[in-house]
């Protein structure tokens, strides 16, 4: 999802799609968040690891 995101971001950034650019940093967000929150061992949707 952060790799998706970042996709995006520089997507938006370089053809100047705003929509992209806002996709790409809640995406970015969402998937750190998924991250830290597996990374300390929180099960996520029933998973204990986030890929």
């Amino acid at each position: 999802m952060i790799i998706l995101g970042l996709i995006l971001l520089i997507i938006g950034l370089v053809a100047g799609i705003s929509i992209l650019w806002t996709i790409g940093i809640i995406l970015v967000a969402i998937g750190a968040l998924f991250w830290v929150l597996g990374a300390l061992g929180h099960a996520i949707g029933g998973r204990r690891h986030y890929y």
